[in-house]
């Protein structure tokens, strides 16, 4: 059992609002600690809710859940984040609040953090500065393996920012349709090269390509393949995503094998498609992944 580390997730958490007046709990850095959290690990959530109703909420829903709150800080200034999905072709877009309390992380109000851990972050976090200087304090504080998901959310990206955050990880996760938006022209295998050229420093990239299933690339030219499990139950594929890397992170941290935690990822995020949004409060859903993965974490 690993000692002394901690995983720490960073960055949005906010409220996904679907056309049916539904609104569930989202954020793709809450959604990965929120299922680390149901699979059994204790990672400390970064992120910033407004004093509000919906503020309140997150919070609560996190005592609920077992989760430390202990990262969560609260502004006066800004208000809770809000996104509105909506679905073409069965694939979510989303239409992001700007200066949502969780842009404007405050560094100085993080708590002690161990020597060593990973960290997990994504880009849509880092759209301001503000954020961005609060990761660099982290950087600072700890030996920090980093896992970076890349979330392509129009307009809050560019290229020279992503391939910025790309030298600074060790794991990087995006989808197909990310990676195109991200390389030039060519087939697959050239737009994984063009990626590597731009991200020197990372040991594997992870590439979900939906009912293609995913794939992790190795600078070394290391190919590991999954596929969804047929027949499954859908809803939807929000979180899908999330899904995955939140395996892949525990993965990571409790020291599998690339290939057992690819399958595992695979697994679950085809689970969560059967879910409505991108977690759930039904503490049986991870408990069979617990079981059947005979997983053991401590604090």
């Amino acid at each position: 059992m690993i000692q002394d580390e901690y995983i720490v997730v960073f960055g949005e958490v906010l409220y996904d609002c679907f056309a049916d007046d539904i609104q569930v709990l989202g954020g793709a850095p809450f959604n990965v600690a929120w299922n680390l959290k149901g699979l059994g690990a204790h990672p400390l959530f970064i992120s910033k809710v407004g004093n509000d109703e919906l503020g309140a909420s997150i919070i609560q829903a996190m005592n609920d859940w077992g989760m430390s709150t202990d990262g969560v800080q609260v502004d006066d200034n800004y208000d809770t984040g809000k996104v509105e999905v909506s679905f073409y072709d069965n694939e979510p877009s989303y239409d992001i609040v700007d200066n949502a309390a969780y842009d404007f992380i405050d560094a100085s109000n993080i708590p002690y953090l161990p020597l060593n851990g990973i960290i997990y972050h994504g880009s849509l976090a880092l759209r301001h500065a503000h954020n961005q200087q609060a990761l660099y304090h982290l950087k600072t504080q700890m030996n920090a393996r980093f896992f970076v998901d890349v979330n392509l959310r129009a307009p809050w990206w560019e290229k020279a920012k992503i391939e910025q955050i790309s030298q600074q990880a060790d794991w990087i996760k995006l989808n197909n349709d990310e990676l195109d938006l991200l390389t030039r022209e060519g087939n697959e295998n050239s737009r994984i090269a063009q990626f590597f050229s731009s991200a020197e420093n990372i040991k594997e990239l992870i590439l979900t390509k939906g009912e293609a299933g995913a794939v992790s690339i190795t600078p070394e030219g290391e190919f590991n393949t999954v596929y969804p499990i047929p027949g499954n139950k859908f809803v939807d594929t929000v979180g899908a995503g999330d899904a995955f890397s939140s395996v892949m992170l525990l993965g990571k941290y409790l020291s599998w094998p690339n290939d057992l935690t690819m399958r595992r990822a695979q697994d679950f995020a085809s689970a969560v498609v059967g879910l409505r949004g991108a977690t759930t409060q039904d503490k049986d859903f991870y408990n069979g992944f617990v079981e059947k993965w005979q997983i053991n974490t401590s604090e």
